[in-house]
């Protein structure tokens, strides 16, 4: 079984973690093509599965899931709102409706077909890229299930055209990517403190996405892919360019990082249970999404995935200091008023004193004493 771990939040402050398996077939003329490469994408199937989300009840009532910003926004409700009452976005709705994972079973699953005119062909890379989420298991590709359905509505409204038409502005969302993210330099900095490594990196993303972000880490045989379900970079004129990047950085940052602190945690899993066993001392059980971190190792290394974050920008803007301060008040912010992960701050302030102190060692060499800390609270 190829292990794939997601990470979904629901707005763009809140994330939830889930374990998922999916199934991928890397061939080797796939693995020479990809192997220490990265790239962006907005894949043809998925954009039709998030335009179909799109314009049912459940996603023009959901702008946390659906970005409703923009023209691309306007020209999708043009072309495809007058066909929300079609059978299969009914169905779509009624999903939605019945658990918001079903977006992830949607999406997720659409990289595994391909279009040859107006026909889903099945491709030879994936047969169900996410098959369980959150414990909830499913045994058949819903866009195998849908086929026909989804085939007939893409006709019926001239989705490919569509697609065709808006490759510039799916252009220029992947230039975006590649000018602000600088996800080779996250990749390098976090294989170099880390001892987890990993092949190949992959942005799926869609001028659609907006708070439900997920990963997946697929692995056949030595070959491992982290995949990343992003929205656009995020612009806004009051900020700094270092801070945008610095903003950016973290929506992206702390999906990779789920894949190196994972590891680590589950090594050290005894003792972390044991040191947050006590659940109200770390989060704040009436804050949604809380509820979602069933375990004391889930909520460690939630408080892992975005202190590592902060050791990152520690080095990346350390001459910087004014973005170095907002970003830690952001983070801050988001994880402890919004988030209610309550010891957010002192729990990186620490996780910061360990690193100047043990500068040359991986950041799997501090987990003993962070563990020990959190004993002591």
């Amino acid at each position: 079984m190829k292990k794939i771990i997601v990470a979904v939040s629901l707005v763009y402050s809140t994330a939830f973690s889930f374990a998922q398996d999916g199934k991928a077939n890397f061939t080797k003329a796939f693995q020479q093509q990809n192997n220490g490469k990265s790239w962006i994408e907005i894949n043809e199937v998925k954009e039709l599965v998030h335009i179909m989300i799109a314009v049912t009840k459940f996603g023009l009532g959901n702008d946390d899931m659906v970005q409703q910003q923009g023209d691309y926004y306007q020209d999708v409700l043009k072309q495809f709102k007058p066909f929300q009452n079609e059978p299969i976005l009914i169905t779509f709705d009624s999903l939605l409706q019945k658990s918001p994972l079903n977006y992830v079973f949607l999406t997720g699953n659409a990289i595994s077909y391909d279009f040859n005119n107006d026909t889903l062909l099945a491709n030879d890379i994936y047969s169900i890229p996410a098959d369980e989420v959150n414990k909830i298991r499913i045994t058949e590709n819903p866009i195998t299930t849908y086929k026909t359905a989804i085939e007939n509505f893409a006709k019926k409204s001239s989705f490919r055209q569509f697609y065709a038409l808006h490759q510039p502005v799916y252009n220029n969302v992947i230039s975006d990517y590649e000018k602000n993210a600088n996800l080779g330099r996250q990749w390098k900095w976090l294989e170099r403190n880390f001892t987890t490594r990993v092949n190949s990196y992959q942005i799926l993303c869609s001028p659609l996405i907006n708070g439900l972000n997920y990963t997946g880490a697929f692995t056949d045989g030595d070959f491992k892919l982290i995949q990343m379900i992003l929205p656009p970079i995020i612009h806004n004129e009051k900020w700094t360019a270092a801070f945008t990047e610095a903003f950016n950085t973290r929506g992206m940052f702390t999906e990779i990082d789920h894949n190196y602190v994972r590891k680590p945690g589950e090594k050290y899993e005894k003792e972390i249970n044991e040191a947050l066993k006590d659940r109200e001392k770390w989060v704040n059980v009436k804050v949604y999404g809380t509820e979602y971190y069933h375990t004391p190792l889930h909520v460690f290394n939630e408080y892992m995935t975005f202190a590592v974050f902060l050791l990152y920008c520690e080095e990346v803007f350390k001459k910087d200091p004014e973005t170095l301060k907002a970003t830690y008040e952001d983070v801050n912010g988001v994880m402890v008023k919004q988030r209610g992960f309550i010891k957010m701050k002192a729990f990186a302030d620490y996780l910061v004193t360990l690193r100047n102190a043990n500068k040359n060692k991986k950041i799997e060499a501090l987990y003993p004493a962070l563990v020990q800390w959190c004993a002591k609270q």
